[in-house]
């Protein structure tokens, strides 16, 4: 290879045979260019060759001779910002940013007809958070974010820290690194759905050279735990060995090697030899319930909290408060149905990756991408007999989440090679092994119940879930306790009645995904409350107003006991107010047959923070140079929490925005923070920032008063420093030099009490009956987010969340055959939705001030997510008189069912 130029310099290094042009570019220090799919499909890896974007994972870099390669680091010019860099840093057209590089160098190639038609122009590039109208806000130019104001950010478009690292390619992503001496690890996986290993044979495979180590699950603690990450460890089941002699799911890990380059790590792989005998598997959880099935876990004790190993149950409740079934007898109109939730992969674009090594006081760090550093280095010191101290975890930009980081996937195995080789150990998943071997929401079948008077009134409620959680725990007790709180808890009924199962499968374990067991829940329910409403002749809206929980009404979901959530304050009445109006105002189209016209609604409730704990620490300095450095545990994966920290601390220091230094998600920086999860992110760690930063600014005020030999009630904190009345202003670098000791100031929070959010969504559809097509004419959420604290954020949390709940509802669906196996483990086939698939949702926010949040704020990150999918069925059901009862509602499916209705006015031959 002769040469070619890069970013405008000449490179003439030789890529290696069969090298693809990203993984060439990455060693050349481009960490810009991103990894998110190896086929073609995402676009984060996309690069300009000669001006041109390519998608540089399938081109091959040999193709770049004599040419000129433009990566993000390279769009700038002498110093000065792209257009298009500016535009997407004014519009703030991203939130985790992972797909930004890429998005920004396909967008700065477009001439002004192709910007006129973005699904078409961006059909190459997906974006994962946000809902994609922020991303078309920056392709035309339409700025966002605000100056920062002193003393008062909050309520402003204060843009996020991240941004300027994220549009120039220089925030730095879990495995933007380079690390000396770094190995790769490959993990060999199940082919079987359950089996027991006789023999693995390594001989084969340490002959590779570069290989220098095998792992299998004689190298593994003999401990059992959970990948799921709670504060309370004990809320998980323990049922997973970090390398077992039994496989209970088609891609469980059988053995890893650890090698010099990733290419002799995966012929090691190829190269080992192992045996199996193979046993019986069970893949359904009615048939896992039967006497006699296979069983998943059946040799495991009490220490392991599984309810019922014997009969293959996780965790079951039950519970009824008043009397169902006279409140049955009692109604003048009951309805019950069967609601099935598919599976969906969190499909986070940055893949679970991390990176392992020993620092020069040999302790264990690990560089990850998780939602949770602070309980994943808990959980790696116990399971591999470490002191806490003697191990770090850290993260830097996380691109996405959405849960699936809630688990402690790759840093046991990672930990472990470090610890058995001495060397630094990178491993990333492909995206095949993001689809086929990590987690997925929980597949839910949910009955319900409802009666109510001939006014409306509910008499009775009951509801049933069977949740299958695969072949491990994980998450299977929490999403099926939550999902069974606060969808019920959402109506005042005398009556209630709930039980439900969760059940291991030898199938792709279940996890934490947005919603936590509430979106497959809240579809039933609302989906319920939806056929009531039209056999009492009632509007859905009016059915809500009658039966929703308010204020002096006690929150209750199946049982009386006590509990720590309240009323922080209320916005349900406003979000069905405004949303209605939405729907009112919009006059769709005339249409003719066989198109038909429909509205639908849906409302749902989320506790703001997870029950029984949730703990974060914040530190605040003032610097030498009179800045601030905020330290808190939180990761940022583009849910905005960083932002917002930084906005808190400012109010309440009286301070700009950018005077605020942060140092996050990292062991080393603050005692604990439970994790960026159940939304917590912005209350929990807000508020132990929010009181942070007013003991500090009171610590201020003190020593600008005993520096001037007045009472602090006579100073003031400014945007500058402190303003002593009738004298002089002083800087906070004068403070800071005077003070006699350092000033800075710890907060804390501990996630109690908690209060309540919430949402309620709205469509106007029209639906072919020839052809089950489903048009979105009109979509809009209402949400009672408390104070917004960041309304350009906040809206694109709401945005995101539908965006992904839309890709639920219309055509995700992660599929396994009846061998085990996921069988569309690739975006090309598991279709999530493109900037051509999302409708514009129209944000709505009612005006409340929460007494619990920082500032007033409440959570806003899961629940936009929940009411969706029920709020689109139920306008199909508008539409055309046929009840959906199981997504994703793809044209197919809804063609048959209103076939099956004898609404469809055509037959479509099956050979079509």
């Amino acid at each position: 290879m002769t040469g070619f130029l890069l970013n405008g310099q000449p490179v003439t290094a030789e890529p290696r045979p069969g090298q693809c042009l990203r993984t060439f570019l990455r060693e050349q220090g481009c960490f810009g260019v991103k990894r998110g799919c190896d086929a073609g499909d995402c676009g984060a890896c996309t690069v300009l060759v000669d001006g041109a974007p390519v998608h540089s994972c399938i081109t091959p870099a040999f193709r770049a001779e004599g040419r000129a390669v433009t990566t993000i680091e390279g769009l700038a010019t002498e110093g000065e910002l792209h257009p298009v860099q500016q535009d997407f840093l004014a519009a703030q057209g991203f939130q985790c940013g992972y797909c930004t590089a890429g998005m920004i160098l396909t967008v700065s190639a477009l001439n002004q007809a192709q910007r006129t038609d973005l699904p078409a122009a961006l059909k190459g590039n997906l974006c994962r958070c946000t809902g994609y109208r922020a991303i078309a806000d920056a392709v035309a130019g339409i700025p966002h974010a605000e100056p920062g104001l002193a003393g008062d950010a909050c309520g402003h478009n204060h843009p996020a820290p991240a941004g300027p690292g994220i549009v120039t390619g220089k925030a730095r992503y879990t495995l933007d690194v380079a690390v000396a001496g770094l190995t790769h690890m490959k993990v060999l996986r199940s082919p079987h759905a359950h089996a027991r290993i006789r023999a693995i044979d390594t001989t084969a495979a340490l002959a590779v050279p570069g290989v220098l180590a095998v792992l299998t699950h004689r190298d593994a603690p003999d401990r059992l735990y959970s990948s799921a990450r709670h504060h309370h460890a004990t809320d998980d089941v323990d049922d997973l060995r970090l390398l077992d002699d039994v496989v209970r799911h088609v891609g469980q890990r059988v053995a890893a090697v650890v090698a010099e380059t990733v290419a002799a790590a995966e012929e090691g792989c190829r190269r080992l030899a192992v045996s199996y005998d193979l046993l019986p598997a069970v893949l359904d959880p009615d048939a896992a319930l039967a006497p006699g099935a296979p069983l998943v876990h059946g040799d495991k004790g009490p220490d392991s909290r599984i309810a019922d190993p014997g009969r293959n149950l996780v965790a079951a409740l039950s519970g009824e408060v008043g009397d169902v079934a006279a409140g049955l007898a009692a109604a003048t109109v009951t309805y019950e149905g069967t609601f099935q939730s598919q599976r969906l992969q969190n499909a986070h674009l940055e893949t679970h990756c991390a990176i392992g090594w020993r620092d020069e006081d040999g302790r264990l760090v690990i560089r990850s991408s998780t939602q949770t550093p602070f309980l994943t280095r808990d959980a790696l010191a116990d399971l591999l007999g470490l002191e806490r101290a003697q191990v770090r975890v850290l993260c830097e930009q996380v691109g996405g989440g959405f849960g699936g980081k809630q688990e402690m996937l790759l840093e046991d195995l990672v930990g472990l090679a470090v610890l058995k080789t001495g060397r630094p150990v990178q491993w990333e998943l492909s995206r095949e092994e993001q689809f086929s071997a990590t987690t997925t929401r929980h597949p839910m079948r949910v009955r319900v119940k409802l009666g109510a008077t001939a006014e409306g009134v509910l008499t009775a409620f009951e509801m049933d879930v069977l949740s299958n959680t695969g072949a491990y725990g994980n998450h299977g007790v929490g999403t099926l306790f939550h999902g069974c709180n606060e969808s019920v808890a959402l109506y005042a009924c005398p009556n209630k009645k709930v039980t439900g199962q969760a059940v291991y499968t030898h199938t792709l374990p279940s996890g934490a995904f947005r919603g936590y067991g509430l979106s497959q829940t809240i579809f039933a329910i609302e989906s319920a409350m939806d056929e009531l409403a039209r056999r009492l002749n009632l509007d859905p809206f009016e059915l809500r107003r009658r039966n929703s929980v308010r204020p002096g009404v006690p929150m209750v979901a199946y049982d009386l006991n006590p509990h720590d959530v309240e009323y922080g304050s209320y916005g349900l009445d406003q979000c069905l107010d405004l949303a209605e109006q939405a729907l009112s105002d919009f006059a769709p189209p005339s249409l003719e047959a066989p198109w038909r016209l429909g509205q639908g609604m849906a409302q749902a409730l989320i506790d703001t923070i997870p029950p029984r704990g949730h703990h974060a620490d914040a530190r605040i300095a003032l610097a030498a140079d009179g800045t601030f450095i905020l330290s808190v545990g939180t990761a940022e994966f583009g849910n905005g929490s960083l932002t917002g920290h930084v906005q808190i601390a400012a109010t309440a220091l009286s301070a700009r925005p950018a005077d605020i230094r942060l140092r996050s998600a990292d062991t080393d920086v603050v005692e604990h923070d439970t994790g960026a999860y159940g939304s917590t992110g912005l209350v929990v760690a807000g508020r132990a920032v929010q009181s942070a930063a007013e003991a500090l600014a009171q610590k201020i005020l003190a020593a600008a008063a005993q520096q001037h030999g007045v009472p602090p009630e006579r100073c003031r904190l400014t945007a500058d420093g402190v303003q002593v009345t009738g004298g002089p202003l002083l800087s906070r670098t004068e403070i800071a030099h005077h003070a006699q000791a350092p000033l800075e100031a710890r907060g804390t929070a501990n996630g109690s009490p908690r209060s309540v959010a919430f949402n309620v969504h709205g469509f106007s559809v029209a639906v072919n009956t020839d052809t089950g097509e489903i048009r979105i004419l009109k979509s809009v959420q209402a949400a009672d987010a408390g104070r917004v604290l960041n309304p350009m954020q906040c809206r694109g949390q709401v945005e995101g969340g539908a965006a992904q709940a839309l890709g639920a509802a219309l055509y995700e669906d992660l599929r396994i055959d009846g061998q085990g196996t996921v069988v569309n483990p690739s975006f090309r086939h598991y279709h999530i939705p493109a900037f051509a698939d999302v409708p514009l949702t129209e944000v709505l926010f009612a005006d409340t001030y929460d007494r619990l949040g920082p500032f007033g704020a409440k959570s806003m990150s899961e629940s936009p997510f929940n009411p969706v999918a029920a709020a689109l069925a139920n306008a199909v059901r508008d539409a055309t008189g046929v009840r959906l009862t199981a997504p994703p509602f793809t044209p197919d499916t809804v063609y048959r069912a209103l076939a099956a209705a004898g609404v469809a006015t055509q037959t479509i031959s099956s050979a079509t």
